[in-house]
């Protein structure tokens, strides 16, 4: 992998992908990812704090690169009105081989924009910045609401944290949950937040007299692999339907529904990969009811059924009888 730091980079972004894609390791404790820092004419860059950075390699990195990342910048604001990219950053880019993936944090949706690698493709950025983004790259297809876009080879972040969710996501993607999970914990973050998920959710400091969902989420994944209902929750909640949801939607960014169908998800993946279970114990223990269901719902997130899931990312050493 191969991170390209441009002038003005904010060094939080920058060391996001080394820390993230550094902690993925395998279950014998080798390293997944190797991450070098670029810059696309192998000269120091200027950070936003400050210090100047002493990238480790040039624009040869870009070239190389299986995975090339690009951080936001703060030092282009002719990008915020549609204009060119510096011409050592244009030609750095026309070096990266067909098939690379793509990765941007934050505003370094601009410079993939910029470079034309983003027309008539999905991507995000800051929500605070998308009314500039929309204006000066019309050809984009710019969502503001969610936290990141996976468009296969090509893959937009949005501000800040949101750069952290994207790398998991990537780690998940190539290596499977556990792995993911591994590296969120060394990282001390949460181990998933899905890209669906909304940019800016308003969470002001609660009344302390007023009931919060967090012990009703609690109990909730504790009880998975039961037919929850939304009024179950409510009531678990000791609230109306409807204070319940909008409450939910306050403090998680999504709905009930949407939260407990996630959740499960995640549990169903974990299963695939860590167990030999059959596909409807699978589905029965995650909350689905049946095989179908979960088969229709990876389909519709994943684009795989169960099955191709634990031949990509199932543990090689289950042995043995199904589980009980």
């Amino acid at each position: 992998m191969a991170v390209l730091a441009l002038p003005g980079v904010p060094p939080f972004e920058l060391g996001i992908p080394s820390r993230v894609f550094g902690s993925a390791q395998d279950p014998e404790g080798r390293s997944l990812y190797e991450v070098v820092v670029c810059t696309a004419d192998a000269a120091p860059v200027p950070s936003d704090a400050g210090f100047m950075i002493q990238p480790a390699a040039g624009p040869e990195a870009l070239a190389e690169a299986d995975t090339v990342i690009v951080p936001p910048t703060h030092a282009m604001p002719e990008l915020g009105r549609g204009g060119p990219l510096p011409p050592e950053v244009t030609d750095a880019i026309a070096g990266i081989r067909p098939g690379t993936r793509l990765v941007s944090i934050c505003s370094g949706s601009y410079v993939l924009a910029a470079a034309g690698l983003l027309d008539g493709r999905p991507a995000t950025t800051h929500w605070n910045l998308t009314p500039e983004f929309r204006r000066a790259y019309p050809k984009v297809k710019v969502d503001e609401e969610v936290l990141f876009v996976d468009d296969g080879d090509v893959l937009t972040s949005a501000g800040v944290a949101a750069g952290v969710d994207l790398c998991l996501h990537l780690i998940r993607r190539d290596h499977g949950a556990a792995t993911a999970n591994r590296a969120a914990r060394m990282c001390v973050v949460p181990p998933w937040r899905d890209g669906g998920q909304a940019q800016y959710v308003d969470r002001p400091i609660p009344d302390p007299t007023v009931a919060g969902t967090t012990a009703t989420r609690a109990w909730a994944l504790e009880h998975l692999g039961e037919p929850l209902s939304l009024a179950q929750l409510a009531g678990h909640a000791r609230m109306s339907l409807r204070s319940f949801t909008r409450r939910f939607r306050d403090e998680v960014g999504m709905t009930p529904v949407q939260w407990l169908t996630a959740q499960r998800l995640e549990l169903a993946k974990q299963l695939l990969e860590t167990t030999d279970l059959p596909i409807d114990l699978v589905a029965h223990r995650a909350g689905f009811g049946s095989a179908n269901s979960l088969r229709a719902h990876m389909r519709t997130t994943l684009g795989v059924s169960p099955a191709v899931y634990r031949r990509a990312f199932g543990a090689r050493d289950l042995a043995g009888p199904p589980s009980p």
